[in-house]
C-alpha cells in the first residue's frame, strides 16, 4: 500500500485468473500484446503458453530487479524497464497502433484519478481506441468509468485466486 506502483498483490496470480486473462485478449497477425505490471511473469507466461510468439509480447515493469527477472524468464519477449505513464516513449514507434490488446496489472485503484488518467491517456496513446484489461481485487470497477471517459465491463471473476480476482474490460466510450 506504501507504493501501489511496486506491487499489486504478495502473491502471484493463480492459474485460473491467467487463463481468464488470456481468454478475454484479442490480437491481429500484425498485432503484439502489451502487459504493464508483470510483477513475477505468470500472465506473460500464460500468453506465451496460448500461442503468443515471444517477439510480439512487450513487457512494461518499473522496479529493476523484477525486470531483470522477467527479463531470464520470459525469453525473446521485449521486457522494458521503465514507468507505464512514459508508454509513448518506451514502446518503439512502429508499434504503436499495433497492440491488440493491452493488460494492465498496476493497482489502479489505489491512485488518486489524476494519476489513473495519465496511466489511460499512455495506453490510448500506443492502443488508441481498443481499451484495455484490468484485473483487480475489488468487487465492483476498480476505475471510476464515467469519470475517465471509460465503458466497464466485468469479464471474468475468479474466486480460485488469493485473493479472489475479476478481470474488467474498459474501453474508450
Amino acid at each position: 500500500m506504501e507504493n501501489p506502483l511496486r506491487m499489486g498483490s504478495i502473491v502471484p496470480s493463480s492459474p485460473a485468473l491467467c487463463r481468464r486473462v488470456v481468454a478475454q485478449t484479442v490480437r491481429g497477425p500484425d498485432e503484439a500484446m502489451l502487459e504493464l505490471g508483470a510483477g513475477t511473469g505468470v500472465i506473460s507466461r500464460a500468453l506465451l503458453a496460448a500461442g503468443l510468439p515471444p517477439e510480439r509480447l512487450f513487457v512494461v515493469e518499473i522496479v529493476p530487479a523484477m525486470a531483470a527477472h522477467l527479463r531470464r524468464v520470459l525469453p525473446g519477449a521485449n521486457v522494458i524497464e521503465g514507468d507505464a505513464r512514459a508508454l509513448p516513449d518506451l514502446l518503439p514507434a512502429a508499434w504503436h497502433g499495433r497492440i491488440g490488446t493491452v493488460v494492465c496489472g498496476i493497482p489502479l485503484v489505489l491512485l488518486p484519478l489524476a494519476e489513473q488518467r495519465r496511466f489511460i491517456d499512455a495506453m490510448q496513446a500506443v492502443a488508441p481506441g481498443r481499451g484495455f484489461l484490468h484485473f483487480s481485487y475489488c468487487a465492483t470497477s476498480p476505475l471510476p468509468a464515467r469519470k475517465l471517459g471509460l465503458q466497464a465491463r466485468r469479464e471474468a471473476w475468479t474466486p480460485l485466486n488469493f485473493p479472489p480476482a475479476s478481470v474488467w474490460r474498459y474501453r474508450p466510450v
